[in-house]
């Protein structure tokens, strides 16, 4: 009965296109036959599936990410904040998405993830180069990390740009100048690819900001979208540190680094320190 249903329901649909043999399809426009041929698993368990899987579309998240806080950012610089307000509010959608992953991979038990754990030899999440590329375009820089990626030369063109470029919370910063507030030089001209450390002139601009709110209301909402990101960074973070401790406790990672304990202190970091610290002043 369903099925003679269903059938009814196709047959009345008189517009749908049924001939796509010189036509794309759907599946040509997603290029889904390279998509999903792209799980290969070097074991036979079941669960490495997952896994991959997992892993694939949080790298997807990644570039959309990237590709929205760098837009975002160039919005910034050329003066079009409301335009990167919705960039900026559509990566923290992103980010829950992200988030909600982690719920999915903690169904891989301890037993059943070491089954196939040592097929991942020295492959780690730690090397994803679009997540340092995340942290690059947020301002958060670290020069060791670049020596994973050398012996690929395009990608490391890719994201020693990026590292040498000026971070999201850079233009932010560069915002409050543009609008009269007393940035200090040194901050303005500083050398982008060092990660950022908290300065006094823009602390007390920010503070400004969330005093006068209505006078400055572009700068406000623009630090509320930011402390969203890092809000939601920080809860990825948790999440990512407290799966792979329920799934590995507290072994070294495939990659080499101390696992949880590494996690763990990443945790601690800050991309936007000054808009954290006002909050006890205001």
């Amino acid at each position: 009965m369903a099925n003679h249903e269903n059938n009814d329901t196709f047959q009345s649909e008189k517009g749908i296109h049924t001939d796509f043999l010189e036509k794309m399809t759907y599946g040509d426009y997603l290029q889904l036959d390279t998509l999903l041929d792209s799980q290969k698993r070097l074991s036979s368990h079941h669960d490495e599936m997952l896994f991959i899987i997992i892993h694939q579309v949080s790298e997807l998240w990644l570039k959309l990410i990237i590709h929205e806080i760098q837009a975002a950012t160039t919005a910034i610089q050329n003066g079009e904040l409301q335009a990167s307000f919705k960039m900026l509010a559509r990566v923290s959608k992103i980010q829950s998405q992200i988030i909600q992953a982690w719920d999915v991979l903690s169904t891989l038990t301890p037993a059943e993830y070491m089954e196939f754990r040592d097929k991942l030899g020295n492959a780690s999440g730690f090397q994803s180069y679009q997540y340092r590329l995340v942290e690059f375009v947020l301002g958060y820089k670290t020069p060791h990390i670049m020596k994973i990626y050398k012996k690929n030369e395009d990608l490391y063109h890719i994201l020693d740009e990026a590292y040498r470029a000026p971070g999201l919370y850079d233009v932010a910063i560069q915002a409050l100048a543009k609008d009269g507030f007393d940035i200090n030089e040194s901050v303005l001209q500083r050398d982008f690819s060092l990660t950022y450390e908290k300065d006094e002139t823009v602390e007390a601009a920010w503070l400004d900001v969330y005093k006068n709110k209505e006078k400055y209301w572009d700068l406000y909402q623009l630090a509320e979208k930011l402390v969203d990101i890092e809000d939601w960074f920080q809860q990825w973070r948790f999440r990512h540190m407290k799966t792979v401790e329920r799934i590995i406790g507290h072994k070294v990672g495939t990659g080499g680094s101390s696992g949880v304990g590494y996690l763990k202190k990443v945790l601690d970091h800050y991309f936007f320190p000054e808009l954290w610290e006002i909050r006890t002043k205001l």
